[in-house]
């Protein structure tokens, strides 16, 4: 499941990625995500939570590249993964060399706990 939201005021994108997660999943939330940017200025913050991932379709690259691009485009500021385990980590690091050319800062943690202090929640 992939589940996307944002918080206008606190400029944050919110992506949670739960269970068992398929390319078309990906796919259908790329309108939602071009909805939620619509709302968001530049310099806004991305919160990617992979903390309820079970397992990834490798596919999915494909379009967490395009959405990445997206971000890109629309200027996202600060990147914050959560990726407690590192088992499931599909190659994000590599994806952000080749996807955000405005090279925003990026953060990753083990835990939501972590990821809210990064963002200042």
């Amino acid at each position: 499941m992939f589940l996307a939201a944002s918080n206008k005021a606190k400029r944050l994108l919110h992506l949670s990625y739960i269970q068992h997660v398929q390319p078309e999943e990906l796919k259908r939330g790329g309108e939602d995500i071009k909805t939620l940017l619509a709302d968001l200025l530049p310099g806004f913050r991305l919160l990617a939570d992979f903390g309820r991932l079970e397992s990834i379709d490798l596919a999915c690259t494909t379009e967490i590249g395009r959405m990445m691009e997206l971000f890109d485009q629309s200027g996202v500021g600060l990147v914050v993964r959560v990726i407690p385990d590192a088992s499931k980590d599909i190659g994000m690091d590599i994806l952000t060399l080749f996807h955000y050319r405005q090279h925003p800062r990026v953060v990753t943690c083990e835990n939501m706990v972590e990821a809210a202090k990064q963002l200042s929640l």
